[in-house]
């Protein structure tokens, strides 16, 4: 049972492209597993009805159950039984779009402390929103010119009215409200720029007057949706949960993003010192999925006594979701595979501030260890779920 102690009692992985699915349940849910019933209902509802719990999950509009048919679980039959599911899917999932897909030219933003909610920047509107160069570029231009880099050691920086993309981050001109919202401090030959409010690092400083922004720890409104009354606003910083599902969701579209863009798919997550801290594998970018913990853990489950004998109901929606490999770089045991990585050109970096990475790590290794033990891995790799 210890390996089992965190698994979710019953899973549900969904391809839309490829319209098929897996569904898991926990051997003590389902006993002998005679009595399972799994069956699409009208509005999009996937049912499961096991001898003593019912299991409901909406799923996206469109997407339908056509055929089930059990199979063998690829490892301990002991631990559960899976499902193949067969669906019809009208129109695939669209992905949300990051803080970065959302930056729009002439429209006026307001920027948030992510923790904390407080304007950090207000009535920002750019004659220019421009993507920076891939982040292999410099090696690139080693590769295919044959004079020296001309732009080596040189930092391309934005001007008044400009706001340039990176891949986790925002480059852009400090104005007369930032000394009144943001705080600087040195650090390791960076100087940290963070929120006056709660103190939370926000980015760096790139000049005295360029500012740098990690996606992870700020949010983007229109400035009419941006206008914050401090008064409402609280020193506490939001749940553990809440901020991460942010990150989750906020990592999770910018990796579809670059993907559909350029084509990649082999992540490097870096620390802003360039340290590698965990490899990342972005396999599909169609998932739906769902989950139940055990029902002491959840809110929504309740007991219908109308039955012969007593029922636990429990519902949830289902969420799009990419399914990603990855590896902890602190696990010596794949220094190997690690240093090929490092090594290779394909694999692109991600910079994200050390909190980031730190909770990112907890996040992945959260989302392996509920899942089924036959899913959690792939050769040298742990698998993991982001949801969007």
């Amino acid at each position: 049972m210890e390996e089992t102690a965190n698994t979710d009692v019953l899973f549900i992985e969904l391809r839309q492209k490829l319209q098929s699915g897996l569904l898991f349940i926990r051997s003590d849910v389902i006993g002998g597993g005679a009595d399972v019933k799994i069956e699409s209902k009208p509005d999009s509802i996937l049912n499961v009805q096991t001898p003593d719990s019912s299991f409901q999950v909406t799923l996206t509009p469109g997407v339908s159950l056509v055929e089930t048919q059990k199979q063998k679980s690829p490892a301990n039959s002991e631990q559960g039984s899976h499902y193949r599911l067969r669906l019809k899917v009208e129109q695939p999932t669209e992905s949300p779009c990051s803080v970065i897909g959302q930056l729009r030219v002439d429209e006026s933003y307001s920027v948030l402390c992510q923790s904390c909610g407080s304007r950090v920047l207000q009535h920002r509107s750019f004659g220019r929103v421009l993507p920076l160069p891939n982040g292999n570029w410099n090696a690139l231009v080693d590769d295919w010119c044959c004079h020296p880099d001309p732009f080596a050691n040189r930092k391309l920086l934005p001007r008044a009215g400009d706001c340039l993309l990176g891949d986790t981050f925002i480059l852009l001109l400090r104005d007369d409200g930032c000394d009144e919202s943001l705080t600087r401090a040195a650090a390791e030959k960076r100087v940290l720029v963070s929120c006056r409010r709660c103190s939370t690092a926000l980015g760096e400083e790139i000049t005295a007057e360029v500012l740098k922004l990690y996606i992870t720890e700020i949010s983007v409104k229109p400035s009419e949706d941006g206008e914050c009354d401090l008064t409402q606003l609280s020193l506490e910083p939001k749940s553990e949960s809440v901020r991460q599902r942010f990150l989750e969701q906020t990592l999770a579209s910018r990796l579809v993003e670059l993907s559909a863009a350029q084509s990649i798919f082999r992540f490097s997550i870096q620390s802003p010192d360039g340290k590698a801290e965990i490899l990342l594998w972005l396999l599909n970018t169609d998932t739906l999925v769902a989950s139940f913990p055990a029902p002491a853990a959840r809110a929504d489950g309740f007991i219908s006594v109308g039955d012969s004998h007593p029922r636990m109901h429990q519902s949830c929606q289902a969420v799009a979701a990419v399914k990603v490999l990855y590896i902890l770089c602190s696990d010596s045991k794949l220094r190997d595979v690690v240093d090929v990585w490092e090594k290779d050109i394909s694999v692109h970096p991600l910079p994200l501030p050390q909190r980031s990475c730190e909770e990112l790590k907890t996040l992945l290794t959260s989302s392996t260890f509920r899942l089924p033990a036959f899913l959690r891995c792939m050769n040298s790799f742990q698998v993991a779920y982001m949801r969007m």
